[in-house]
């Protein structure tokens, strides 16, 4: 094949479509890539993130251009921030003629974490997810999720007990919309702190008597998580809009324990 073949080969996906069916999101997921990001001290932390690129497509358009969305990861960038991923999200619009889009990348992020009595550092991994969106009609977004394993003791058990009281690994989970720049650390400092206990890496004997005492001093039930956390997630001028979620994986049941709250810090951005 020569060259002017090569030029002149047809592009399908921008042929017209007779259908007249609007598709919402269209794209590529299931991609990983190396990503750099700032943690809450500023320096830069490297991870992989699973990445989902979307558009949304008119309906007199038959495709999209699935090769723009890789050739968007490929491009060489700073460490992101959020007012780079809606940078990312504004080119991605851009380059694909689209109106509405998301790119959304989920990773695990490492925090180093001092034992409360020994003062040993280790590394603890958390589950983050940060999607930059734009809507037909609003204004591009930037949410962030984060889950947060913690300790949480049953009031009702130490009430009743002679000694002891159940305790569960809990998973809460809190979804904001951004009004303004925030790291992944105050999130999850934020639920960590409205536990009966937060987890460590590695501790040594003087800290696992302080998280058993710490949690057994501090009982919460499910409902105690998500309300404490929504009470601190109003008073934070930087969200938007937010969503607590807490689930409790019981020790003395085959079941989980679960209580979600949702709300918005005044007018909508």
């Amino acid at each position: 094949m020569n060259a002017p073949e090569r030029f002149f080969l047809p592009d399908i996906q921008a042929s017209a479509d007779h259908r007249q069916q609007a598709i919402d999101k269209v794209g590529v997921k299931g991609l990983r890539y190396p990503l750099a990001l700032f943690d809450a001290q500023g320096r830069v932390q490297h991870t992989v993130a699973e990445v989902s690129l979307a558009v949304g497509l008119p309906p007199e358009v038959k495709g999209t251009h699935m090769s723009r969305f890789v050739e968007l990861l490929e491009k060489k960038r700073p460490a992101l921030t959020g007012e780079r991923l809606l940078g990312m999200l504004d080119e991605m619009l851009r380059r694909l003629d689209a109106d509405s889009g998301e790119i959304e990348l989920a990773f695990p992020y490492f925090v180093s974490k001092e034992a409360p009595v020994s003062g040993v550092e280790s590394l603890l991994d958390y589950d983050v997810r940060l999607r930059a969106e734009k809507r037909p009609g609003r204004p591009a977004g930037l949410l962030m999720t984060v889950v947060a394993p913690v300790t949480s003791l049953c009031p009702c058990s130490k009430k009743i007990s002679d000694y002891g009281a159940h305790n569960q690994r809990s998973h809460i989970t809190l979804e904001v919309r951004l009004r303004s720049e925030m790291s992944p650390d105050a999130l999850l400092r934020l639920a960590e702190e409205e536990a009966s206990c937060e987890v460590f890496g590695l501790l040594k004997r003087p800290d696992e008597k302080w998280v058993t005492e710490r949690a057994y001093d501090n009982p919460k039930f499910v409902e105690d998580l998500v309300r404490d956390i929504a009470l601190r997630l109003k008073r934070e001028p930087r969200i938007a809009e937010w969503t607590v979620k807490s689930e409790n994986f019981e020790s003395i049941h085959n079941h989980s324990a679960y209580a979600e709250i949702s709300g918005s810090n005044g007018e909508n951005k």
